[in-house]
């Protein structure tokens, strides 16, 4: 019974962790906190449906999704946050308010243009569950949401420390002006952020899809808080710290949930959690930046 809890809270952790990584490697790069990253998790989630029941192609729903996705974040990153940044003295909260707006509004024109409904993915994934013993399932969505996220978070630390891309990013966290004066195409390296960011949460917005085989308009507004919290948790722009974070609120709140009781909210759980670790440890579980 333990032991299918873990796998449970890994597998909720591990898509907490990729909804957050996308406005982590962006906080970690810009300083924002772009609360409208929730709103390409939606977005994606969306996209990802309509090319899979027109293709039936779940591979093909997944990379058009990110692709697409990552697209109009590269154009939310030319058109809103670009101009906003370059004014003089801008204030640090005002990124954040024009997140949010942009959140809101995106959850409304989903609404909109697709309907308030649920939509099933009702995806043949082509394998089955495993077993281990007689108790012990890991469901094939569940696999699914494992490798896909091991798969990426791969990706991601490969191009942070093994590519000039990545190099490109840290230098534009720590000194963006030195970066500029050295050669650093920073309004590059930051639209390769979106494009990646946003792509992990349209990848995690079709995960939650198939993992409970339903998507609504309102299938950011979780998400949008937790996400918060596990980056918060992690140590503001760590990558690593993210995927620590994440594991760590989906295994407390599976765990919390089962042996402790209904009386405490589940989705209040992440905030507890981050409550009690500030408390001990005010940096997060992880303080270093971008590695």
């Amino acid at each position: 019974m333990l032991l299918q809890q873990i796998i449970n809270g890994i597998i909720i952790g591990s898509v907490y962790a990729l909804t957050a990584m996308g406005a982590t490697l962006i906080y970690g790069i810009m300083r924002i906190l772009d609360i409208a990253n929730a709103g390409a998790y939606v977005v994606g989630a969306y996209i990802g449906y309509y090319i899979y029941i027109t293709t039936g192609n779940l591979p093909l729903a997944f990379i058009l999704s990110m692709g697409l996705t990552g697209t109009i974040g590269v154009l939310v990153h030319k058109c809103l946050y670009g101009p906003i940044l370059a004014k003089p003295h801008i204030l640090p909260i005002i990124p954040l308010i024009t997140s949010v707006g942009l959140f809101t509004l995106t959850g409304d024109l989903v609404r909109l243009i697709c309907g308030a409904g649920t939509k099933a993915y009702n995806a043949e994934l082509g394998f089955g569950a495993v077993h281990l013993g007689n108790n012990i399932v890991i469901a094939p969505e569940w696999i699914l949401i494992l490798v896909l996220t091991a798969v990426l978070f791969l990706i991601l630390w490969f191009i942070l420390n093994k590519t000039t891309l990545g190099l490109a990013w840290k230098a534009t966290a720590e000194a963006p002006e030195i970066a500029r004066a050295v050669g650093i195409n920073t309004n590059s390296a930051t639209a390769l952020s979106y494009i990646i960011g946003y792509g992990f949460a349209a990848a995690a917005g079709i995960m939650v899809g198939i993992l409970y085989n339903s998507i609504t308009p309102a299938l950011g507004e979780t998400p949008s808080y937790k996400m918060l919290a596990i980056i918060v948790l992690g140590g503001l722009g760590n990558p690593v710290g993210t995927v620590i974070a994440g594991l760590f609120v989906g295994l407390s709140e599976t765990l919390i949930s089962v042996y402790i009781g209904s009386f405490i909210p589940k989705d209040s759980i992440a905030f507890i959690v981050l409550v009690l670790i500030l408390l001990i440890k005010p940096s997060g579980l992880v303080s270093k930046k971008l590695s």
